[in-house]
């Protein structure tokens, strides 16, 4: 089955930083994984802020997608949040977000047992 890469750059509001940060990792990464063809996430944070063409955003969430029809999935995933099923929070900054959808052209490459 295809896998695809589902990223989400945001930022928090001004001054809700830990609400966000709670929110995100204790509720919504499982509430996105429960939706099919979703199939695991995790969030990283910016670390070097001065680099050149250094996005705005200075959090991500890589989701990792299994399925034949990504759009579709997407397309619930949006339903649910528009229509409220699925709960954002409001430190989450709607305005200053980027979503991008990757598909993976080679298989998970992982580092051979060492000794």
């Amino acid at each position: 089955m295809p896998q695809f890469a589902y990223v989400v750059l945001s930022n928090p509001v001004a001054g809700r930083e830990d609400e966000y940060n709670d929110w995100y990792s204790n509720r919504h990464l499982a509430d996105v994984t429960a939706v099919p063809g979703f199939v695991s996430a995790q969030r990283f944070r910016l670390m070097d802020h001065a680099a050149p063409g250094t996005p705005r955003q200075r959090y991500m969430a890589i989701y990792t997608m299994e399925t034949d029809d990504p759009g579709a999935a997407v397309a619930r995933l949006t339903a649910l949040v528009e229509s409220g099923e699925m709960v954002m929070s409001e430190a989450f900054s709607m305005e200053d977000m980027a979503i991008h959808l990757y598909r993976a052209i080679t298989p998970l490459v992982t580092a051979t047992a060492k000794g």
